[in-house]
Protein backbone atom coordinates (compact mmCIF):
# COMPACT_ATOMS: atom_id res chain seq x y z
CA UNK A 1 0.00 0.00 0.00
CA UNK A 2 0.95 3.64 -0.29
CA UNK A 3 1.42 4.39 3.25
CA UNK A 4 3.79 1.31 3.50
CA UNK A 5 6.13 2.40 0.77
CA UNK A 6 5.75 5.95 2.16
CA UNK A 7 7.54 4.21 5.42
CA UNK A 8 9.39 2.15 3.73
CA UNK A 9 10.59 5.26 1.67
CA UNK A 10 11.42 7.40 4.96
CA UNK A 11 13.03 4.27 6.30
CA UNK A 12 15.62 4.37 4.00
CA UNK A 13 16.24 7.86 3.95
CA UNK A 14 16.79 8.12 7.39
CA UNK A 15 19.41 5.34 6.93
CA UNK A 16 20.88 7.36 4.43
CA UNK A 17 21.87 9.88 6.76
CA UNK A 18 22.82 7.69 9.65
CA UNK A 19 25.31 5.78 7.21
CA UNK A 20 26.25 9.46 6.37
CA UNK A 21 26.82 11.01 9.66
CA UNK A 22 28.82 7.83 10.75
CA UNK A 23 31.19 9.47 8.61
CA UNK A 24 30.87 12.85 9.03
CA UNK A 25 31.67 11.94 12.93
CA UNK A 26 34.77 10.80 11.96
CA UNK A 27 35.68 13.29 9.12
CA UNK A 28 36.71 15.69 11.98
CA UNK A 29 39.85 14.31 14.20
CA UNK A 30 41.18 17.33 16.41
CA UNK A 31 45.30 17.71 16.76
CA UNK A 32 44.80 15.61 19.61
CA UNK A 33 45.20 12.50 17.42
CA UNK A 34 49.17 13.70 16.83
CA UNK A 35 49.93 12.65 21.15
CA UNK A 36 52.37 10.33 21.12
CA UNK A 37 50.35 7.67 23.01
CA UNK A 38 47.06 6.96 20.55
CA UNK A 39 44.00 5.30 19.92
CA UNK A 40 40.50 5.35 20.38
CA UNK A 41 40.25 7.54 23.37
CA UNK A 42 42.21 10.00 21.87
CA UNK A 43 40.28 9.87 18.77
CA UNK A 44 37.17 10.52 20.76
CA UNK A 45 38.74 13.32 22.82
CA UNK A 46 38.96 14.99 19.70
CA UNK A 47 35.44 14.32 18.41
CA UNK A 48 34.12 16.09 21.84
CA UNK A 49 35.97 19.45 20.82
CA UNK A 50 34.11 19.57 17.55
CA UNK A 51 31.49 22.10 17.51
CA UNK A 52 31.05 21.87 13.95
CA UNK A 53 31.74 19.78 11.16
CA UNK A 54 31.29 19.76 7.05
CA UNK A 55 32.91 17.61 4.56
CA UNK A 56 32.36 16.34 0.85
CA UNK A 57 31.30 13.36 0.07
CA UNK A 58 30.91 10.09 -2.59
CA UNK A 59 29.05 7.04 -2.30
CA UNK A 60 28.30 3.68 -3.70
CA UNK A 61 25.32 1.32 -3.06
CA UNK A 62 24.88 -1.68 -3.54
CA UNK A 63 21.31 -3.39 -3.20
CA UNK A 64 20.39 -6.38 -3.91
CA UNK A 65 17.26 -5.09 -6.20
CA UNK A 66 19.26 -3.22 -8.27
CA UNK A 67 21.30 -4.90 -11.08
CA UNK A 68 23.67 -1.70 -10.63
CA UNK A 69 25.23 0.29 -7.51
CA UNK A 70 23.66 3.30 -6.78
CA UNK A 71 26.60 5.63 -6.70
CA UNK A 72 26.04 9.62 -5.11
CA UNK A 73 27.96 12.56 -4.06
CA UNK A 74 27.36 15.59 -1.70
CA UNK A 75 28.10 17.45 1.64
CA UNK A 76 27.47 16.08 5.03
CA UNK A 77 27.07 18.63 8.25
CA UNK A 78 27.21 18.22 11.73
CA UNK A 79 26.65 21.15 14.53
CA UNK A 80 26.60 20.24 18.04
CA UNK A 81 24.61 19.24 20.28
CA UNK A 82 21.61 17.81 17.63
CA UNK A 83 21.99 18.54 14.12
CA UNK A 84 22.98 15.96 11.49
CA UNK A 85 22.51 16.96 7.69
CA UNK A 86 22.91 15.31 4.40
CA UNK A 87 22.92 16.83 1.29
CA UNK A 88 22.92 14.55 -2.11
CA UNK A 89 24.21 17.06 -5.03
CA UNK A 90 24.50 14.21 -7.19
CA UNK A 91 23.04 12.38 -9.38
CA UNK A 92 19.89 13.84 -8.18
CA UNK A 93 18.98 16.81 -5.28
CA UNK A 94 18.10 15.85 -1.95
CA UNK A 95 18.52 16.27 1.78
CA UNK A 96 17.79 14.83 4.59
CA UNK A 97 17.67 16.59 8.23
CA UNK A 98 17.70 15.95 11.78
CA UNK A 99 17.42 18.79 14.36
CA UNK A 100 16.80 17.15 17.82
CA UNK A 101 13.84 14.61 17.27
CA UNK A 102 12.62 15.48 13.97
CA UNK A 103 13.77 14.22 10.73
CA UNK A 104 13.09 16.22 7.78
CA UNK A 105 13.52 14.96 3.92
CA UNK A 106 13.25 17.37 1.39
CA UNK A 107 13.41 16.32 -2.98
CA UNK A 108 11.94 17.60 -5.85
CA UNK A 109 10.42 20.72 -4.15
CA UNK A 110 8.45 18.35 -1.65
CA UNK A 111 9.33 17.90 2.41
CA UNK A 112 8.40 15.41 4.41
CA UNK A 113 8.58 15.17 8.49
CA UNK A 114 9.37 12.37 10.63
CA UNK A 115 9.27 12.48 15.03
CA UNK A 116 12.11 9.84 15.71
CA UNK A 117 10.11 9.13 18.82
CA UNK A 118 7.29 7.43 16.96
CA UNK A 119 10.42 5.22 15.14
CA UNK A 120 12.27 3.70 18.58
CA UNK A 121 14.59 1.90 16.35
CA UNK A 122 15.83 4.90 14.35
CA UNK A 123 15.90 6.72 17.39
CA UNK A 124 18.19 4.14 18.61
CA UNK A 125 20.66 4.55 15.55
CA UNK A 126 20.65 8.55 16.11
CA UNK A 127 21.15 8.50 19.76
CA UNK A 128 24.78 6.22 19.28
CA UNK A 129 25.64 9.05 16.42
CA UNK A 130 24.91 11.87 18.67
CA UNK A 131 27.10 9.84 21.97
CA UNK A 132 29.87 9.42 19.19
CA UNK A 133 29.75 13.30 18.13
CA UNK A 134 29.85 13.91 21.80
CA UNK A 135 33.23 11.88 22.51
CA UNK A 136 31.62 9.85 24.78
CA UNK A 137 32.87 6.03 24.41
CA UNK A 138 31.23 4.92 27.72
CA UNK A 139 27.45 5.70 26.12
CA UNK A 140 28.52 4.62 22.35
CA UNK A 141 29.70 1.01 23.87
CA UNK A 142 26.19 1.08 25.38
CA UNK A 143 24.57 0.25 21.75
CA UNK A 144 27.98 -1.19 19.93
CA UNK A 145 30.67 -3.41 20.87
CA UNK A 146 34.04 -1.20 19.58
CA UNK A 147 37.11 -2.76 18.19
CA UNK A 148 39.83 -0.82 17.34
CA UNK A 149 42.85 -1.80 15.41
CA UNK A 150 46.11 -0.79 13.89
CA UNK A 151 48.41 2.76 14.49
CA UNK A 152 48.11 6.69 14.12
CA UNK A 153 49.27 6.05 10.10
CA UNK A 154 46.58 3.45 9.16
CA UNK A 155 43.96 2.75 11.93
CA UNK A 156 40.56 0.13 11.57
CA UNK A 157 36.83 0.67 14.40
CA UNK A 158 34.68 -1.89 13.62
CA UNK A 159 31.08 -1.32 15.48
CA UNK A 160 28.92 -4.66 15.54
CA UNK A 161 25.49 -3.44 17.32
CA UNK A 162 24.86 -4.77 20.88
CA UNK A 163 20.81 -4.56 20.60
CA UNK A 164 18.73 -6.71 18.63
CA UNK A 165 17.02 -3.47 17.54
CA UNK A 166 20.02 -2.33 15.83
CA UNK A 167 21.11 -5.82 14.48
CA UNK A 168 17.71 -5.87 12.43
CA UNK A 169 18.89 -3.05 10.19
CA UNK A 170 23.01 -3.02 10.70
CA UNK A 171 25.26 -6.12 10.72
CA UNK A 172 29.06 -3.66 10.90
CA UNK A 173 30.63 -0.72 10.49
CA UNK A 174 33.68 -0.65 9.36
CA UNK A 175 35.43 2.72 9.38
CA UNK A 176 39.13 2.88 8.15
CA UNK A 177 41.77 6.32 7.98
CA UNK A 178 45.14 7.23 8.61
CA UNK A 179 46.38 9.63 11.00
CA UNK A 180 43.19 12.65 11.62
CA UNK A 181 42.13 11.50 7.99
CA UNK A 182 39.14 9.14 7.81
CA UNK A 183 39.65 7.38 4.24
CA UNK A 184 36.40 5.03 4.01
CA UNK A 185 33.44 4.03 5.29
CA UNK A 186 31.70 0.52 4.85
CA UNK A 187 28.24 -0.22 6.74
CA UNK A 188 27.07 -3.93 5.71
CA UNK A 189 23.38 -4.69 6.41
CA UNK A 190 21.92 -7.16 7.99
CA UNK A 191 20.10 -8.21 4.39
CA UNK A 192 23.48 -7.47 2.90
CA UNK A 193 23.26 -4.84 1.02
CA UNK A 194 26.02 -2.30 1.69
CA UNK A 195 27.46 1.25 0.98
CA UNK A 196 31.16 2.53 0.85
CA UNK A 197 31.43 6.07 1.48
CA UNK A 198 35.01 8.10 0.98
CA UNK A 199 35.18 11.43 2.87
CA UNK A 200 36.87 14.70 2.07
CA UNK A 201 36.61 17.33 4.68
CA UNK A 202 35.81 20.84 3.70
CA UNK A 203 38.28 23.58 5.18
CA UNK A 204 37.00 27.20 5.65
Amino acid sequence: TYGDDHRKSLFRDEMDLIRGSIGLVFALLCPVAFADVWGLPQLMAGLAEVRESRARFTEEKQVSLLTAPLRMSGTLRYVRPDQLEKSVTHPYVESLRIHGDRVEWQRQQRTRTLSLRSQPQILALVDSIRATLAGDLAALNLHYRVKFDGERSQWKITLEPRDDSLAQSIALIHLQGSAQQLRRVEIIEANSDRSVMTIQEMRD
